[in-house]
């Protein structure tokens, strides 16, 4: 008996050994993949982005279509196998087999190897990675499509920027003095849902503001064809406090709520209302917050814009803070809305530590971006499963808790001549989740 299949005693029941041996046959800890291939096989992802990723290779060498490629690579990060090596074991477990579209145990059953996925990330071209951009850019349309409403009133874009560490010889890190780290510095769009819009790959001493302006112009062309009558905000930190944003938005008749980074002209303007705060302050002894406005020109600005300031009194001292926008309302109003981008930090988070995004680990620039692009497809798939729990105890779940809920699964897989049987665990705690998951994906469309 090998190593891997060896016996092992854990501990004693009475007279009882527990044992352990390897020698279960067909059986895989992560059955909930094939929830994942009932949402993919809804949303049509994996189709649409083969189709725009294309295929240069020789046909009648070919073992693995491109479209069980991408399902292959897309299942394992949402399961938590985010390295291209765990494909050296994944390709012979058999729920990942069958979410791929193949029947467990026969001849020629084994999904792609290592060397094969990792052909694919390598030779990636740039207008393969632009046709990949404009699918996910088109699924967040569909999403908005499918809400009941013939028209969207209001989509709200929110950017972000985060910081990817990296630690090899990746074209194009850069060291970034804020972060005090070799790095890449992505771009994130997401809209008030949720739904990822965009995911561009910067070197990593850009500024935040570097691309906004082409990422945004190229989304909005998207969003006016396929609504053009919605109404359209632009929300981010002060890291994109550009004039070329507030241009660009005020050109094409967006809306927009950005921060600003506080300095003495701001603070010296917002002064008013910060001597009322802090009245207000030594008279309660509680922690004080006005909100107001005014008019301010910066010296990089061709003309003066709507500035909403809190003037903020704590035990500590006093926090005045300053956003710049040309949205209608309430000083209070606004800033209550310009704190909502906090709501972006969580899927970020999903992002990064739920799906492993920063694991961009390739030395081609191009490579890293298609791996990006790769985990916010991931992103995707389960945000859609999501989706589909509304009204359970796991309709707000982050997605590391929905993979340990309802993908990591152990099932023992038998296959006969008319079905491929998983047979679950009687006692698993999520069944009649995943049940009702299950009923709502069958019989989608391949």
């Amino acid at each position: 008996m090998t190593e891997c299949t060896g016996q092992r005693v854990l501990f004693s029941i009475g007279r009882r050994e527990v044992t352990t041996v390897f020698d279960g046959g067909s059986v895989t800890s992560d059955a909930g993949v094939l929830l994942l291939s009932g949402i993919d096989r809804e949303l049509g992802l994996t189709r649409k982005l083969a189709a725009a990723l294309g295929d240069r290779r020789d046909p009648s060498k070919v073992r693995h279509e491109m479209e069980e490629l991408l399902r292959q690579r897309l299942f394992q990060i949402c399961c938590g196998y985010e390295d291209v090596n765990d494909a050296g074991t994944l390709r012979e477990d058999p729920g990942f087999q069958a979410a791929v579209g193949r029947v467990p145990g026969q001849c020629g059953s084994s999904l792609a190897s290592q060397p094969t996925l990792s052909r694919l990330e390598v030779t990636v071209r740039r207008r393969q990675l632009v046709s990949f951009s404009e699918v996910l850019t088109g699924e967040a349309i569909r999403f908005w499509q499918g809400l009941g409403r013939k028209v969207p009133r209001t989509i709200i874009l929110d950017f972000d920027s985060t910081d990817d560490p990296t630690y090899g010889d990746q074209q194009l890190t850069m060291f970034h003095g804020f972060y005090d780290q070799w790095q890449y510095l992505p771009l994130l769009v997401f809209d008030q849902h949720g739904v990822p819009w965009a995911a561009v790959l910067r070197p990593g001493n850009s500024h935040d503001s570097r691309g906004v302006v082409a990422v945004l112009r190229r989304l909005v062309v998207r969003i006016r064809r396929a609504f053009p009558t919605a109404r359209i905000i632009f929300r981010g930190d002060a890291g994109f406090a550009a004039p070329v944003v507030y241009e660009f938005c005020e050109k094409e008749g967006l809306s927009y709520v950005i921060g600003q980074v506080t300095n003495s002209r701001l603070v010296r303007r917002g002064r008013p209302f910060m001597r009322k705060a802090r009245a207000l302050f030594e008279k309660t002894g509680q922690k004080a917050k006005l909100f107001g406005h005014f008019r301010h020109r910066a010296k990089s600005w061709t003309k003066s814009r709507r500035i909403v300031t809190k003037a903020e009194v704590l035990p500590k001292g006093e926090n005045p803070r300053f956003v710049v926008t040309n949205l209608p309302g309430t000083p209070e109003e606004i800033y209550s809305f310009y704190v909502e981008r906090g709501q972006t930090e969580n899927r970020i988070k999903d992002l990064k530590r739920a799906l492993s995004a920063d694991r961009l680990s390739c030395h081609r620039f191009l490579s890293n971006q298609l791996r990006l692009l790769f985990h916010t497809a991931a992103y995707l798939l389960l945000f859609g499963l999501r989706q589909k729990l509304a009204g359970t105890s796991l309709a707000s779940a982050q997605m590391d808790t929905l993979r340990l809920k309802l993908l990591k699964l152990g099932a023992r897989v038998k296959v006969t001549a008319r079905r491929i049987w998983f047979h679950l665990a009687s006692a698993h705690p999520m069944a009649s989740v995943w049940n009702g998951l299950a009923l709502s994906l069958a019989r989608a469309p391949a």
